[in-house]
This record gives C-alpha cells, sequence and structure tokens, in this order.
C-alpha cells in the first residue's frame, strides 16, 4: 500500500490512515531493487526525512516535491525514523548524522540499523561538518549510500541529482569530503602506489563519479578511465570481487588516509 502523495507526517505525529501499515512486509532486495528503478525513472522517489531542524526538513520537502518527488514522513528523532521507514517502506532515506536524543551520532546509527535489516536500503546523511570517519563507515555498507554537508542542499540541482543517484544503487560523496582529504599529507603507503593521475581518479570514484563522469571531468576518454580504474585496484591489493564492491573498497582506502 502506497501512502498518499505529498502526504507528510510531522515529528510526534501518528500514522495517517492512508499510509502504508507498519504490519506490511518489506519486500525482497530484487524487487525492491527493480521498484526503486521504475520510480527513478518515471521521476518519482519516495522518501521518509530524519531532521531536527523543522526549517530545513520543510525546506528538504518543499525542494523534493518541487521535482515530483513524495516526502511520506518528516521526523526529527532517530527513534521516529526508525518507526516512519517500518510504516511507509520508502524507496530512500535522508537523515542527519546528529539527532537528538543525545545529538551525537543517532541519526547515522538508525540509519546503519535500517540498512542491516533492509539490506540495499538507499541512504544519503547529511552532515554539518566534514567527518571522513563517518562516511567511510557509511560506506562499508555497501551501494546506494550518499554523504552530504548540509550546505549541498542549496545547491538544489546537485542535491536532487545525489538523491537520484543513491535511490539508484550509486555511491556519493560531497566534494569538499574528498578536497578535504586531497590536502592531507600522510597517505597510507598502499596509496603511494598510485600515480597522481590515478589519484586523480580516485578522488573522482569518491565522489560517486560513473566512469564516463571521470573521463569529462579530467578530459580523458573512458577507456583511459576504465584503464586506470583497473590499475588502482590492482595496486591496492583489492581482492577479487564484483567491480562495483572493489571501487566501494577503493574508496574507503581513500577516505581512511
Amino acid at each position: 500500500m502506497r501512502c498518499a502523495r505529498g502526504a507528510v507526517r510531522r515529528a510526534g505525529g501518528g500514522a495517517g490512515a492512508g499510509g502504508c501499515g507498519a504490519a506490511d512486509v518489506w519486500t525482497g532486495g530484487r524487487a525492491r531493487r527493480a521498484r526503486r528503478a521504475r520510480r527513478v525513472r518515471g521521476g518519482q522517489v519516495r522518501l521518509v526525512i530524519a531532521e531536527d531542524s523543522v526549517l530545513l526538513r520543510e525546506g528538504l520537502t518543499q525542494i523534493l516535491g518541487r521535482f515530483g518527488h513524495e516526502v511520506c514522513a518528516g521526523v526529527g528523532d532517530a527513534p521516529a525514523l526508525r518507526d516512519a521507514v517500518a510504516e511507509h517502506e520508502p524507496d530512500l532515506v535522508v537523515t542527519d548524522i546528529r539527532m537528538p536524543p543525545g545529538l551525537r551520532d543517532e541519526g547515522l546509527r538508525a540509519a546503519l540499523e535500517l540498512r542491516a535489516a533492509r539490506p540495499g536500503l538507499p541512504v544519503l546523511v547529511l552532515s554539518q561538518y566534514v567527518e571522513n570517519a563517518y562516511a567511510a563507515e557509511l560506506l562499508a555498507t555497501g551501494d546506494g549510500v550518499g554523504y552530504l554537508l548540509k550546505d549541498r542542499v542549496g545547491e538544489v540541482a546537485e542535491f536532487i541529482d545525489a538523491v537520484e543517484r543513491v535511490v539508484s544503487g550509486g555511491t556519493v560523496i560531497d566534494p569538499e569530503v574528498v578536497r578535504r582529504l586531497l590536502g592531507r599529507r600522510r597517505e597510507p603507503s598502499a596509496l603511494r602506489r598510485l600515480t597522481a593521475r590515478e589519484l586523480e581518479v580516485l578522488a573522482a570514484m569518491a565522489e560517486g563519479r560513473s566512469n564516463g563522469g571521470i573521463a569529462r571531468a579530467l578530459f580523458v576518454s573512458e577507456a583511459a578511465v576504465v584503464k586506470h580504474v583497473r590499475s588502482i585496484l590492482a595496486k591496492l591489493d583489492l581482492p577479487p570481487a564484483v567491480d562495483d564492491h572493489r571501487r566501494v573498497l577503493a574508496v574507503l582506502t581513500y577516505l581512511r588516509r
């Protein structure tokens, strides 16, 4: 059962009569991915937003609505986030890292718990500051995750693009996180094996870019990017696995610099 289009549950509010029941069965991973793909192609994503700032929460709801997406619930704390996901079965969760009651990492913890219980649930985490340890922990859970600074929400086109990429199974890392990591002096020995161009490619991978996107950003051919990616994975001694998973492992190595 779907939630009524445009209906938003406020923080502390109960379930609407038209909402998806908490007893509804969460569909299997393959069916869930197919459903998300259809919705993204059709232009609509169903979301639950967890943000303790009412102003930002309402702003996100309005922005997403303008682009044809549906916010089924807007909540202000981590326990309400868990309840809302169980109730509405969203395509994507957007959550702040620091949430009541402790204002530490409750939002991130709730997101990780939700992904553990519902493998593949796309999660886009918002943060006030660059906290690469949180980004690395989120990335370690697999595909369909994003980490953005809240300032990025003001760049509406980029925010909407991040939403649609994450819900489609992509990985998105805020460019500012990547820039700050590039400015660090210390590097793990594995990264020292990479050439300057390979580090540029890896930085673009950390932003969630596809091979085509990396090629356009660096003004090289896509075939050249494929060659660089293969070299990066080999030099980082990543075990044989699905290519997408190896890319995530490479990005994790980069974020842990």
